[in-house]
């Protein structure tokens, strides 16, 4: 009766290619077992050469694709804008926190190159504050900014609620004068978006700047887990910039409106409709 010879099986895969790898081996008189299957083999030897699975390269060149596109498709003008919670008919969440994560990384990148670029040299504690509205998922959102920043290798100061102008202003007034800021919002939109505007001392970014950051974020979100980081190398600083703001707005009106009798109170006897306040607050 002819023997009979088994080859011995690696299976070696990852998401690229799988590998089938094989040497002849001794005889064996039993059929080999692979998770409590028998498995007769023939005869003769087999060797097994390295197959690169095609389909499987193309398929996971089509997942990354799609995953930068979603990235690049938050971009609304100057602005990050996406879907943040669940809810929404028809449409799915794009603004995750592993996506803010890579969007706020980049835009800490962004801020350390333009300030050595303006300088003509490296820099060093760059700073970069982040102010939100009252929307239901600016918390998880928030620790993702800080996330990202603190891997850019920014600090991070946390100014908690705040306005859309109060984030530009903690860019020039002291002692706060960080080098950036982010603003939080997604001013009229429906509770489930959210989103992120972004300032410098010279004011806010044009559309091609926050283009090729989303651009860059792409690249990053495709070649990484989708988790946002736990250790911060730099954790948030909390600041209370509200009240210096505050304070500042005050003497603005008081100075404007140089009222002849109650200087200290300009605005006594005004009525300041609620709605339109809150409107024009974020």
């Amino acid at each position: 009766m002819a023997s009979t010879t088994t080859p011995s099986i690696s299976l070696q895969s990852n998401s690229s290619r799988t590998s089938f790898l094989s040497s002849p081996g001794p005889k064996c008189p039993k059929p080999f077992q692979i998770t409590g299957l028998k498995l007769p083999f023939l005869s003769h030897s087999i060797k097994f050469t390295h197959v690169k699975s095609s389909v499987t390269d193309k398929y996971n060149e089509v997942v990354v694709d799609e995953e930068m596109d979603r990235i690049r498709r938050l971009q609304n003008g100057s602005d990050v804008r996406g879907v943040a919670l669940e809810g929404e008919k028809g449409r799915t969440v794009d603004l995750t926190p592993s996506a803010v994560e890579a969007i706020a990384e980049s835009f800490g990148e962004w801020v350390i190159r333009s300030l050595e670029n303006e300088r003509g040299r490296p820099v060093e504690d760059v700073k970069v504050s982040l102010g939100k509205d009252p929307r239901v998922s600016g918390p998880s959102l928030s620790v993702a900014v800080f996330a990202g920043l603190a891997r850019a290798g920014c600090l991070v100061f946390d100014m908690g609620l705040a306005t859309t102008p109060a984030c530009f202003m903690s860019t020039l007034l002291p002692p706060f004068a960080y080098d950036a800021s982010i603003m939080m919002t997604a001013s009229h939109l429906p509770y489930t978006r959210n989103g992120l505007k972004f300032f410098t001392k010279k004011g806010g970014l044009t559309s091609p700047v926050v283009e090729d950051i989303c651009g860059e974020a792409a690249r990053k979100f495709a070649n990484r887990l989708t988790k946002v980081s736990t250790v911060l190398r730099n954790p948030p600083t909390r600041v209370d910039f509200m009240s210096t703001y505050a304070k500042h707005l005050r003497d603005v009106i008081k100075e404007r409106v140089n009222h002849p009798l109650h200087y200290e109170t300009p605005l006594k006897g005004f009525q300041v409709p609620f709605f339109t306040s809150l409107f024009v607050s974020y």
